[in-house]
């Protein structure tokens, strides 16, 4: 784990605000980039899936990278992703993204013709082939139904296809696995982890940081946590994780919502409840919580200091 690795500490994985209407909410859009910034962050993760890229149009895809780079203004690097059913899509997507500013894309394995891992591998392949860019490798497979193995990914990373890894697999024997392996290859590809709940074991196996979605609540726990990581203060990084998952309940005071609803959902409704969003406007078809729900995520909001 080092701080001088490219893209390490704490990456957020910025979620998209709505209006009413649908539209991008650009001034709240703002007002969140700028309080992860001052929080100290390390980088930002646009059109991932917190930031509704799967719900997003080509033409909204666009909007959004345009207005993440001009509100952050080279003071973070900025990370995009470019994730989409098929090879011929997502090189699509990674073009545009370059050309409006973005520092290194992120792409998941395809997700509608499935095929075996000699696809995945020469998909991959492609993508560094054809985009001029750093690549992360994307690895969900709750949402695109393939896992990514360790070993494939190491090696792409020493052939120096990858430049990392967003592991959000929440296979932890993985991931150390990965870790493990990188080092042997004298750690060529930069390792974050999203499983936000986990942090400090993560950090403590070896992780370069983190791509935690909590963070849009509250980043200053997870910049603090990174900082006492590189101290080796690992009391410090246990404590700020446990007072951070007091924070993730959030997720599981809710009732008859589950999914997208639940887990974005969730920070939507806490984003707008602290003044930071104006609206806690969901992407169609999903619905924003209800009164009920938003009293029980306003009540974890209050019983940790966030309100």
């Amino acid at each position: 784990m080092s701080s001088n690795v490219p893209f390490s500490g704490v990456v957020p994985p910025v979620v998209t605000p709505d209006t009413p209407d649908h539209q991008l909410d650009v001034v709240s859009f703002e007002r969140s980039i700028n309080r992860l910034i001052e929080a100290g962050v390390d980088g930002l993760f646009f059109l991932g899936s917190s930031g509704e890229v799967v719900f997003a149009t080509d033409e909204r895809r666009d909007q959004i990278v345009r207005e993440a780079v001009r509100i952050v203004n080279h003071r973070v690097p900025v990370l995009v992703g470019i994730i989409d059913t098929e090879t011929e899509r997502v090189l699509e997507h990674g073009r545009r993204a370059l050309a409006l500013g973005a520092d290194a894309l992120v792409a998941t394995a395809p997700f509608y013709a499935l095929g075996g891992p000699a696809d995945v591998e020469e998909h991959f392949r492609i993508l560094h082939q054809e985009l001029d860019a750093p690549l992360f490798a994307y690895d969900i497979p709750v949402c695109v139904h393939t896992k990514l193995p360790w070993k494939m990914l190491a090696r792409l990373g020493a052939e120096g296809v990858l430049a990392g890894v967003k592991d959000s697999s929440g296979d932890d024997v993985s991931f150390r696995y990965l870790v493990q392996e990188n080092e042997k290859n004298g750690h060529p590809l930069t390792l974050l982890t999203g499983h936000e709940i986990v942090v400090d074991g993560a950090l403590l196996s070896g992780a370069d940081g983190s791509v935690p979605g909590l963070a849009n609540v509250e980043p200053k726990g997870y910049v603090r946590m990174w900082k006492a990581a590189q101290d080796g203060n690992w009391s410090e990084v246990k404590r700020e994780q446990d007072r951070l998952n007091e924070i993730s309940h959030i997720f599981d005071v809710t009732t008859g919502v589950q999914g997208y609803g639940a887990g974005v959902g969730a920070f939507k409704c806490a984003l707008n409840l602290m003044g930071i969003f104006d609206s806690d406007q969901m992407p169609r078809p999903v619905k924003p919580l209800d009164d009920q729900n938003r009293e029980a995520i306003k009540q974890v909001l209050v019983a940790n200091n966030l309100l």
